[in-house]
């Protein structure tokens, strides 16, 4: 592979970054041309500082040995102006300096953290296929980890390495005024040291780019045994897991050593290439001095501006590691933002009215990307307050259907309607907020069972009503047994509960949401024999009334719905009334038999 030639090249990415986000620094302009000034002044008062010097080694100490004062002036005033100009000059460049990194810090963070809302709400809006696909660790890292390197790049990184332009730049104009000749002489070893530069730090992004991926492999798997640490635990894991971990680790190690290894060879060739320069200045600038051709005074603006020339260098190379791991959280926040695998909103959605709660699936075909089709026209009708059991051998589809009621997904093909409006011709929002999912894994917060029981809802839910969702869910004992009742603080994922009361809750407040949908997904799945006869008659109070697809493994359950719905094949193989399916002995018939240990035909009979 060739080395890139171009500073396009060299860095990748940097123009796609800072097109994507440029638009963010809209509101912005005033602060950012106010610190640019700043950074220039700074830059002309560092530019100043050895003239102080130079004056002083020309004028002042010439004239201790009788030599004439700088235009008849008294040497002592010439060395007071010229002590209190130094001074000046470091005050002014100090003052400058904070003004700029002060105005870079504001910009740099407040637009980082609009990036960082917009990237959580994009991720937000992401599909569940998405989801399904990516690691949530790894997004994680690119939502805190990634924008977190960016805003600290900003300041740390950036800002510097502006400076350090300005600065290298303005010295090797002063340099070529003073004298052309030995200024060339001086920048000799420049055209080596960029050489050298790019193509070290070409390997040095390759490297970030390489850890940064690992480092989201690395949380992504931490985030993962985390969350299921009781089913390592019980399974006896750890060590696997830890080894899995491991070996990530190792390779974050071995990438971040080789990064370091080349910035700390990038640093010391600039060094001993700054050396190579000063030594020639010192060797023809005293010659130039010798012969009258320049000033001892011009060979010390010399010296101090090469010496500061090379700083800019050096500085780069110091910040090549920091700016290339920048670049490469940037290509993978900008990479997020641009992922366009979202169910949205169409042009011209309009709110949903008023639901009744009647559904149909139309001739539905939909398949998840790269998979076999899940959905080939598959027709189903559900009626206003109908309660229809969704069952069938695992990965049928049951949850999916489910999902394309929620609008999670959108069929590649047909329609799902509601009240027979197509659901992507309503709002987000306004479906949404007319549907209530209670899922396997109940959604429970950190935070009190008041707040939880109020999640998402949009409008006010006085006291006796939030009593009487929970005694329908068969929730009111336990909750009033908790210390602070309703302002008991839960753990977090609802570590203080069971599953079968972080299963209530989650019943209590699809009741509170008022909906006139109710979708249960395998509601009753690992719980005991208590919990689940306690949570199935919950079901039982909360579904009254209301359009609810239930999707269980449990036929027992099913049994008890208007309807029983059997999918298999990516079709429905089965409908109708539980009694009726029982009578004709298909396949929940010998299911539902399997399930309570009789024998099919006894049940068919």
């Amino acid at each position: 592979m060739s080395r890139p030639d171009t500073l396009s090249e060299t860095l990748p990415g940097l123009g796609r970054i800072v097109r994507r986000l440029a638009p963010y620094l809209r509101g912005h302009r005033v602060v950012l041309a106010g610190s640019v000034i700043a950074l220039i002044l700074a830059t002309v008062a560092k530019l100043a500082e050895p003239w102080a010097l130079k004056f002083v080694i020309d004028s002042v100490v010439p004239s201790a040995s009788g030599a004439p004062a700088l235009a008849g002036y008294d040497p002592m005033l010439v060395l007071t102006l010229c002590a209190f100009g130094l001074l000046a000059a470091v005050l002014l460049r100090a003052l400058f300096q904070f003004l700029a990194t002060m105005g870079f810090a504001r910009v740099g963070n407040t637009v980082l953290t609009r990036v960082r809302a917009d990237l959580f709400s994009h991720l937000q809006s992401l599909s569940v296929g998405f989801h399904t696909r990516a690691r949530s660790g790894d997004l994680t890292m690119r939502l805190v980890g990634d924008v977190g390197m960016l805003k600290e790049t900003m300041v740390t990184a950036a800002m510097p390495l502006a400076a350090n332009v300005l600065i290298f730049g303005g010295m090797v104009g002063v340099m070529l005024w003073l004298d052309w000749q030995l200024a060339l002489v001086a920048l000799a070893p420049l055209p080596i040291l960029m050489i050298l530069s790019r193509v070290l730090t070409g390997r040095i992004r390759e490297v970030s780019r390489t850890q940064r991926k690992r480092q989201g492999h690395l949380a992504a798997t931490s985030t993962e045994t985390l969350a299921g640490i009781r089913s390592v635990q019980a399974l006896g894991l750890e060590a696997r897991t830890a080894a899995v971990f491991g070996g990530a680790n190792e390779g974050d190690m071995k990438a971040g050593l080789r990064g370091a290894r080349l910035t700390a060879g990038l640093e010391r060739s600039v060094d001993v290439l700054a050396g190579v320069g000063l030594a020639a200045i010192l060797f023809f600038g005293t010659l130039q001095v010798l012969s009258g051709r320049i000033t001892p005074g011009d060979l010390l603006i010399f010296v101090t501006y090469l010496k500061h020339t090379f700083r800019p260098v050096r500085g780069y190379a110091k910040y090549a590691a920091r700016l290339a791991k920048a670049l490469a959280a940037g290509e993978r926040v900008v990479g997020l933002l641009d992922e366009t695998d979202a169910v949205r909103d169409r042009e011209g959605a309009v709110p949903a009215p008023a639901l009744s709660g009647a559904m149909a699936f139309e001739g539905v075909r939909f398949g998840h990307p790269g998979g076999t089709p899940v959905f080939d026209n598959l027709n189903l009708k559900v009626a206003p307050g109908e309660r229809i059991a969704l069952v069938g051998p695992s990965g049928t589809g049951k949850s999916t259907l489910a999902a394309l009621a929620l609008r999670l997904h959108d069929p590649d093909a047909g329609r799902v309607t509601a009240d027979g409006m197509d659901l992507r011709d309503a709002t987000f929002a306004s479906l949404r907020a007319q549907i209530a999912l209670v899922p396997q894994e109940p959604l429970i917060v950190s935070g009190t069972v008041r707040e939880n029981l109020l999640l998402g809802l949009s409008h006010d839910v006085e006291d006796d009503e939030i009593k009487n969702a929970l005694q329908a869910a068969a929730a009111e004992d336990f909750v009033t047994a908790m210390d602070g009742g309703l302002d008991a603080v839960i753990a977090e994922r609802g570590g203080s509960l069971s599953a079968g009361q972080r299963q209530r809750l989650s019943l209590a407040r699809a009741l509170l949401r008022r909906t006139p949908i109710l979708i249960l997904d395998e509601p009753t799945t690992g719980l005991d024999g208590p919990s689940e006869a306690i949570v199935s008659s919950a079901i039982a109070r909360v579904s009254r009334g209301r359009t609810t697809l239930l999707i269980t493994h449990d036929l027992a359950l099913a049994s008890d719905c208007d309807r029983v719905v059997v999918l298999d094949g990516g079709r429905v193989v089965e409908d109708g009334a539980p009694k009726m399916l029982l009578r004709d002995g298909g396949w929940f018939a010998a299911a539902h038999a399997r399930q309570r240990g009789d024998r099919p035909h006894a049940i068919a009979s």
